[in-house]
């Protein structure tokens, strides 16, 4: 008796934003993982397709958190840059 199972989700989409958007390195990652997710789970490979799930998973929202950090370092650097030159610290 063969149980049917559900196909993982392959986080391909958001794995493409955050590629775009966030965090290149980390995003390709995820891109390779979440590739991986359809082929493996059509092959039988129930266990490698929920890993390659996990993984894609895992990347993304490390590139996503990865993103989102470096926005804020970056406005923060900006805040201060501008806050620099409106107290008169232009760099004279």
């Amino acid at each position: 008796m063969e149980t049917s199972q559900a196909r993982p989700k392959n986080y391909l989409v958001e794995s493409i934003l955050v590629t775009l958007f966030c965090c290149l390195p980390l995003g390709i990652v995820a891109i390779i993982n979440a590739t991986k997710v359809n082929s493996a789970f059509d092959a039988g490979n129930h266990a490698e397709a929920q890993k390659a799930s996990d993984d894609a998973k895992k990347w993304m929202k490390y590139g996503l958190i990865g993103g989102v950090v470096i926005l804020v370092i970056y406005i923060l650097m900006f805040a201060l840059g501008m806050g620099g030159a409106i107290l008169g610290n232009g760099g004279y």
